[in-house]
C-alpha cells in the first residue's frame, strides 16, 4: 500500500468534516442573515454559539455515514459520478437521523429549513471538497507521484488491452513496469528482483493464459514477496458475479444466481424505467418536434423507422428510432455487407455509410435517433439501462454464453456503450454487458445514465 492512497484516504476524513460544518455555518447565515426572512420570518431563532456546537456533532454522524458508505475506501476503482451517488446517499442518511432529532426536539422543529438548505448544502460542499482533493492527487499521478508500479503477466488480449489502457491514462495510478508473457523460473527471478528494488508493488495477472494450479503459483509466489495480486476476469468469472452460499442438507453449496433483475429488483427498475422516461418524454417534446420537422425537411420518407429487434428471453419486438437513413436502408445493406468493418462478432457496422442522411449523420453522432426509445422503454419492450438491443440476424450468430445477453431487456444505454461506445469488440461488449446483468443495481443504472451524455459528446466512435 502507497503512502499517498493511505495519505489521501486519510485526508479526506478532515476535509469532509470541515465541508460539512461549513455547509451547516452557511445554511445559519442564510436563513438567519436576512437571505430568506423577508418571504419566511423567523419565529424562533437558535443561538449561533448552540447551533455552531450542535454543527460540530452533525458533522460526526455525517462522517460516519461516509464511512459505512464506503466513501473512505483506499484504492477505490469509483469514478467520480459513483462517487457523487455515495455521497447523496450518505448525506441523505445522516440527515435523515438529525430529522428525527429535529422532529423530538420542538424547539428546534420551526428551524425544520435550516434542516433541508444543510442537507444540499452538505452534499454539495462535500462534492467540492473531495472534486479538489481529487485534482490535486490527479495531478501528482501524472506528474508519477504515488503511482503503484505492476508487472502484467500472461498473453492474452485483455492483458494487451490494460497496458494500452494504463499507458494512457496515466491518472489511474498503476505504472507498467515490465509485462511478462508467462511464468518460467527466469520470470521469477526477473520479479524478485524488481521486488526488493521496490519497482514492483502489485502482479496483474491475465486468466486466459494460464491454469488454474499456475494461478495458484502466481498467487503464493505474489504472497511470499509481499506484494498485490489481481487477475483479470476470465469468461466463467464475468458471468458467475453474483453468487450466494446455502446449505442443503447440510452440505455447503453455492447457488449461481441468473440476475439480481429477479423479484422485487425487476419491479424497481420497472418502476424506474417508468418515472425518469416519463419525465424525459415530456421534458424532450419540443426537441422531438424540431427533430421531426428537420427528418421531413432534409428527406424524403417517414420521421420514424420500426426496426426488428430481439428483446429479453429472445422475444421480437418493433424498435422505434428517428429515421437517419434513406427510405431503401435496408435492402441495400445486403450490397453493404463485403464492407462489413465491424469488430469480431455477428454486429454490422461500415464506416460512413452511405446509406445514412445529412441530418442522420447529426442524430447519429448525438445519439439523438434513439430518442423514440423512451416509447419502448415505457411500453415496457425496453430498459433505460441494459446490453444493446440486436437485430434477429445478428442474434442467430451468437455463440451460447453470448445468448446471456437475452436474460434481461435491452437498453437505450449500457454499461458496454459508455466503455467504449462502438470501438469495442463484440466479444468485450457482450464480457461487460453480462457483468451489468449480474451486477445490476438502481445506483448502477443512475451512473450509467449520469455518464452517457459526457460520452456520447467526446466518443469518436457513435454506434
Amino acid at each position: 500500500m502507497k503512502r499517498s492512497e493511505l495519505f489521501f484516504s486519510a485526508l479526506l476524513v478532515p476535509v469532509d468534516y470541515l465541508m460539512v460544518c461549513l455547509a451547516g455555518i452557511v445554511a445559519y447565515q442564510i436563513r438567519f442573515g436576512g437571505l430568506v426572512q423577508g418571504f419566511r420570518p423567523v419565529f424562533y431563532e437558535i443561538n449561533q454559539r448552540e447551533y455552531t456546537l450542535l454543527v460540530a456533532v452533525v458533522a460526526v454522524v455525517f462522517v460516519l455515514s461516509f464511512a459505512l458508505s464506503g466513501l473512505y475506501a483506499i484504492r477505490s476503482s469509483r469514478g467520480f459520478i459513483a462517487e457523487i451517488g455515495r455521497i447523496i446517499v450518505a448525506c441523505s442518511a445522516a440527515m435523515t437521523l438529525v430529522i428525527v432529532i429535529v422532529f423530538f426536539q420542538r424547539e428546534l422543529f420551526s428551524s425544520r429549513f435550516i434542516v433541508l438548505i444543510g442537507w444540499i448544502l452538505g452534499m454539495l460542499f462535500t462534492t467540492f471538497g473531495r472534486a479538489l482533493i481529487r485534482s490535486i492527487q490527479r495531478v501528482l499521478l501524472r506528474k508519477g507521484v504515488g503511482t503503484r508500479g505492476v508487472a502484467m503477466i500472461g498473453s492474452d488480449t485483455m492483458i494487451e488491452e490494460l497496458i494500452r489502457q494504463l499507458y494512457t491514462r496515466s491518472v489511474l495510478g498503476l505504472r507498467v513496469v515490465e509485462r511478462y508473457k508467462d511464468f518460467s523460473e527466469e520470470t521469477q527471478r526477473a520479479l524478485s528482483e524488481k521486488i526488493t528494488a521496490g519497482q514492483v508493488d502489485e502482479l496483474i495477472v491475465g486468466s486466459g493464459t494460464f491454469q488454474p494450479s499456475e494461478m495458484l503459483t502466481i498467487k503464493e509466489f505474489a504472497d511470499d514477496h509481499h506484494v498485490a495480486f489481481s487477475y483479470l476476469a476470465g469468461l466463467f468469472e464475468s458471468q458467475t458475479a453474483h453468487v450466494t452460499l446455502t446449505t442443503i442438507a447440510d452440505i455447503p453449496v453455492i447457488e449461481v444466481l441468473r440476475t439480481r433483475l429477479d423479484g422485487w429488483g425487476k419491479i424497481g427498475k420497472r418502476i424506474f424505467d417508468i418515472a425518469i422516461a416519463g419525465i424525459v418524454c415530456i421534458v424532450a417534446s419540443p426537441l422531438l418536434i424540431i427533430i421531426s420537422l428537420l427528418i421531413k425537411i432534409d428527406s424524403t420518407g417517414p420521421v420514424h423507422v420500426t426496426l426488428d429487434r430481439i428483446g429479453e428471453k429472445g422475444k421480437n419486438f418493433k424498435l422505434y428510432k428517428f429515421r437517419s437513413m434513406v427510405k431503401n436502408a435496408h435492402t441495400l445493406k445486403k450490397e453493404l455487407l463485403k464492407y462489413n468493418e465491424r469488430r469480431d462478432g455477428p454486429l454490422f457496422k461500415i464506416k460512413d455509410d452511405p446509406r445514412v442522411t445529412r441530418i442522420g449523420r447529426v442524430l447519429r453522432k448525438l445519439s439523438l435517433d434513439e430518442l423514440l426509445q423512451l416509447i419502448n422503454v415505457l411500453k415496457g419492450d425496453m430498459s433505460l439501462v441494459g446490453p444493446r438491443p440486436h437485430e434477429p440476424e445478428e442474434v442467430s450468430k451468437y455463440e451460447r454464453w453470448q445468448k446471456r445477453l437475452l436474460t434481461i431487456k435491452p437498453g437505450m444505454t449500457g454499461l458496454a456503450q459508455i466503455s467504449g461506445r462502438s470501438d469495442l469488440r463484440f466479444e468485450d461488449e457482450a464480457r461487460l454487458d453480462i457483468y451489468y446483468i449480474e451486477n445490476w443495481s438502481l445506483a448502477l443504472d443512475i451512473r450509467i445514465i449520469l455518464r452517457t451524455p459526457w460520452v456520447v459528446l467526446t466518443a469518436k466512435s457513435a454506434s
